[in-house]
This record gives structure tokens, sequence and C-alpha cells, in this order.
């Protein structure tokens, strides 16, 4: 059995979550609690304290994209991944760009636009042009043929799933403007296409119901 280790607010956690579903593999969850100091247990599951990470009889294993891919090695059936060598390096690319390229890059935007800290005006113009950039490359490489990598559903559309509102939420909160939207991604069609999947509905309706039971706990507080 294996064990899924973080928390449902958490995109990279529900990508884990959604290929875990997808591909029907037995699983249990196991809350851990945002910020605080680290468990020695904890570091030898995830030596930098991140999630998610999975307990298995072998041992853990921490960050989302190896977690993936050895799901997906592990049962290949249904398959998440292309056949070919070729649309497999594809799917890691798409991935790669909505992760790192957009996702991490808007993350800087996410101490004022979720939490009710601030960023600095500098950081917001750089984060601006940057993720620009960023967006248009992604245009570039995403086929949305009906999914991101073409015509099969794949890893690379848990990620964006989990991902892209997060770009768009957060450019629209501190810019005033959808970013992904205003460069022409019709990124709320395909999330809808995406949350017809009993995986997507899951891990949408439990960040649901962990994010009302939050907010009752700061409301009591």
């Amino acid at each position: 059995m294996i064990t899924l280790s973080g928390f449902t607010l958490s995109n990279y956690y529900n990508k884990v979550k959604m290929v875990l579903i997808e591909k029907g593999l037995p699983f249990v969850e196991e809350h851990c609690a945002m910020g605080g100091d680290k468990t020695e247990e904890m570091l030898m599951c995830s030596p930098l304290g991140k999630v998610p990470y999975i307990r298995t009889e072998h041992g853990s294993l921490c960050e989302s994209e190896v977690i993936v891919e050895y799901l997906e090695a592990l049962q290949p059936e249904p398959p998440l991944m292309p056949a070919d060598l070729w649309g497999r390096a594809k799917v890691r690319e798409l991935v790669t760009f909505v992760e790192l390229h957009l996702e991490l890059v808007v993350r800087e935007l996410y101490p004022e636009a979720f939490f009710g800290g601030q960023v600095s005006d500098a950081n917001k113009a750089r984060v601006r042009k940057l993720l620009a950039r960023n967006i248009a490359a992604f245009q570039r490489l995403a086929k949305f043929g009906p999914y991101l990598a073409g015509t099969d559903f794949t890893i690379a559309d848990c990620a964006a799933y989990v991902s892209l509102p997060l770009v768009a939420m957060g450019s629209k909160i501190i810019y005033g403007e959808d970013m992904l939207q205003s460069a022409g991604i019709d990124w709320k069609s395909y999330i809808k296409r995406i949350e017809q999947r009993p995986s997507a509905q899951r891990v949408t309706a439990d960040r649901k119901r962990d994010q009302e039971a939050a907010k009752a706990v700061r409301a009591a507080a």
C-alpha cells in the first residue's frame, strides 16, 4: 500500500493524487501540516521538508515528477505516457513548462495574492515580464488537441489541471488580468474537460472540503 503524504491545498500533492486515482492504485493519505518544524521522520522521507512524498514497501520517494513517473512504471495501465520515447520526452517537456516556467514563476506572487502578504512593485514587474514571455513559449508547445500533448490524456494534464488555474488567478489578482486568457489560451474550457474525469472530481472535492474546514477554523479563532 502506498502512503501519500502532504495536504490537499498543494497542487503538486494533487498531481500525484490524480495519477494514483487514474492508475487505480490503492493508497492512503497522510496529512502533513504546512509550515512549522519538520520532524526527523519527515526529513528522512523528504530531505528538503517538501510535500508531496510517498512511502512504499521499498522506502520513501519525494519530488512529484519523480513520483508520478515511478507510478507510471509501476502500473503501466492505463498509460499516462506515450509508448514511444519521443512522445514521452514531449510530455516531460510540457510538465517542465507548466511547473517550472509558469507556476513557479507566478508563485512569487502568492504571498500577496493568496496569503495577505506583500510583493514589491519591482518583483511584480519582473514576474509579469517573465510570465508573459513564458506563456508565449508555452503556447508554442501545448496542443490542446484536446489534451495538452494531443489526443491522449497524460501526466502533463495532471500537472496542468492543478497548476494553470493558479497561474490565471495569481495574475488576475495582482495585475487585474488573467494573463493566460489574455494570451489567447482558453484554459477554462480545457479545465472543464479535465473536470469530467473522476480523478479530477475527487481531487477538487477534497481540496474544497479542506479549504472550507480551514476557513471555519480561522473564523472560530
